[in-house]
């Protein structure tokens, strides 16, 4: 009995993570740049086996109980929209804006960027953007950028290109809220794909699949409480019966 109440409240906690992570995608999907984020599910015995090498456990030892697996991002690129506005850019192709925060340097697909009081391009709330030569400093004249990435002043002259990176791994990327990386354990390379001057990626979210995975998990989660339930009687049906022996 014990057994069956381990494998329900396991999951019962894993669609409640799920719920949270299906949750995030649904609020960011306004985020430009946004990866969606997916639970990947494994079990108890399933883990134990990767952490011991490969070494099997004898049949009938197994665990049903769930547990997280890892969050696996979703880096397929999003659809890309005219907004006319010169502080918005869009990445087309591989790579990140990378951006300097208080904290270090974070990389993102949000190119949603402002110019703050001294004249450099920031994204709001995170940071300056970073050119090859430093954050990026367009001044009061107005700018131009190539789809090269090459950021031009009005007269024509270079002003700074834009610092994008690719990384090796995209698995071994850490993860911040609203669709912010840091480098974590890949390897970063410069990387030069098109650059769109009022433009904007919006979030790779399919708020219609999130929806009908929201009920999914739902009703997964409880099915899991009934069955937490049903347990319960039973037990207590059980220890009634050896309390009349």
């Amino acid at each position: 009995m014990f057994s069956g109440f381990y494998t329900a409240a396991s999951g019962m906690l894993m669609n409640r993570r799920a719920l949270d992570v299906t949750a995030d995608n649904m609020a960011n999907q306004k985020t430009p740049g946004y990866r969606s984020k997916r639970l990947v599910r494994t079990t108890f015995d399933q883990q134990l086996v990767r952490q011991m090498g490969g070494r099997t456990t004898p049949i009938g030892q197994g665990s049903p109980i769930a547990i997280v697996g890892q969050e696996a991002t979703n880096f397929e690129e999003g659809i890309i929209i005219d907004t006319d506005n010169a502080f918005n850019m869009a990445i087309h192709g591989d790579g990140f804006f990378v951006i300097q925060g208080e904290n270090g340097e974070y990389l993102t697909r949000n190119g949603n960027f402002e110019k703050d009081e001294e004249g450099f391009l920031v994204l709001p709330g995170k940071g300056y953007v970073m050119g090859d030569a430093g954050p990026i400093e367009i001044g009061e004249d107005g700018f131009n950028v190539g789809t090269n990435g090459v950021i031009y002043d009005n007269e024509g002259g270079e002003l700074d290109l834009f610092r994008i990176v690719e990384a090796d791994n995209y698995e071994n990327l850490t993860v911040y809220d609203n669709g912010m990386f840091g480098a974590g354990t890949a390897q970063l390379t410069e990387s030069y794909p098109e650059v769109y001057q009022g433009k904007l990626e919006q979030s790779n979210v399919n708020l219609n699949d999130e929806m009908a995975r929201t009920m999914e998990i739902q009703r997964a989660f409880q099915s899991c409480s009934r069955a937490i339930t049903i347990i319960d009687q039973m037990n207590q049906k059980t220890a009634s019966e050896i309390g009349k022996i």
